[in-house]
């Protein structure tokens, strides 16, 4: 259903009733043993999902924002047949205000009160910031979390009742590769959107690369005018640019970004998102349904009778790795045979 009040889209699954339960209605009153016999048939005919545990995803973001739709489904491919799936959208990557962020915190806990799930996942961090933190810690209800940056120190993980996967960028790799192939690069640019995750990213991007010595400094946007702007002064300032996600970057257009990045691109750039492949030359980058998968494993664990305290707090392991051909042609720059072999061959 959806709820007009909120800005967000909830969508509920609910078993259909089946016909035989219809006809047993009319069944004669006096034949008690025949009824009872027939309603046990019909219960044990019922659609499995009908008697299944209720698990409630919690998505910090909206629908149709990339990252958020991959972790989706990575968790519907384990919960299919396992699990009832509801889900609520937070919609904070768009409506990034605190204000906002707490008002529909509320709208969230009415829902859950109202819908009274077996187990919440809950993705990315403002869900953890805004409703599992304030509201559900040691709660009775299981929490299974996934995507939250680099650190769960400001949720105040782990709790009694709650455990998951972080989300961090494979930079170290990264690094290595740039320091081995590019031994001139000593300054960066990290250029994403103004919102609190691609804070806590420049914070972890510099951290890994000033241990090696190079220097990262951030140009933070809020809108696509900017974001061609950063771009602009990244070529010239700088020897390497770091490109972050455009996830709260308004009226981003991909067109816009492909024409700046063919006609301005003159450094070597790298980014940590498969959608944003395009406009680096490379990309090593997460998958978002490892963390799906993980936590929708985890639930139906938890749902089997598996203590989620037991079960610790991880980060994600597996990474993709893409090379954008057209842009590495333009600049001349050729990385490794053995990573050319592994890498998807993108283009622009």
């Amino acid at each position: 259903m959806r709820n007009h009040g909120g800005g967000y889209t909830i969508r509920s699954v609910s078993a259909q009733p089946t016909g035989k339960t219809g006809n047993l209605l009319k069944m004669n009153h006096k034949r008690p043993i025949t009824i009872l016999f027939a309603l046990l048939l019909g219960l044990l005919s019922m659609p499995v999902a009908a008697c299944a545990a209720k698990c409630l995803y919690i998505s910090s973001y909206h629908k149709g924002y990339e990252w958020n739709d991959g972790i989706e489904r990575g968790m519907e491919n384990i919960l299919h047949g396992k699990c009832e799936l509801d889900r609520f959208y937070m919609d904070t990557k768009r409506h990034r205000e605190k204000e906002y962020g707490k008002e529909i915190a509320l709208q969230a806990k009415a829902y859950i009160e109202q819908s009274s799930p077996d187990i919440l996942i809950a993705a990315d961090d403002n869900a953890s910031r805004y409703l599992i933190q304030p509201y559900y810690k040691n709660s009775p209800i299981p929490v299974v979390f996934c995507g939250i940056n680099y650190t769960v120190k400001p949720y105040g993980y782990p709790y009694n009742n709650a455990t998951g996967m972080l989300e961090i960028s494979p930079i170290r790799p990264v690094v290595k590769l740039i320091k081995s192939q590019f031994r001139k690069i000593k300054h960066g640019i990290y250029l994403g959107p103004d919102v609190i995750s691609q804070h806590r990213e420049f914070e972890l991007n510099r951290e890994r690369y000033a241990s090696k010595g190079i220097r990262i400094t951030p140009i933070f946007v809020k809108n696509m005018g900017e974001w061609v702007a950063g771009y602009n002064k990244a070529q010239q300032n700088s020897d390497l640019l770091i490109i972050g996600n455009n996830g709260g970057i308004e009226n981003w257009s991909d067109k816009e970004a492909r024409k700046t990045v063919l006609t301005e691109q003159s450094i070597f750039s790298v980014t940590s998102y498969d959608w944003m492949n395009r406009y680096a030359m490379l990309a090593i980058t997460k998958v978002p349904e490892e963390q799906g998968e993980w936590a929708a494993k985890v639930a139906v664990a938890v749902l089997a009778g598996e203590r989620i305290k037991r079960i610790p707090i991880i980060a994600n392991r597996r990474w993709n790795i893409f090379t954008n051909t057209t842009l590495l042609n333009m600049g001349e720059i050729k990385l490794p045979r053995h990573l050319m072999l592994k890498a998807i061959k993108v283009s622009l």
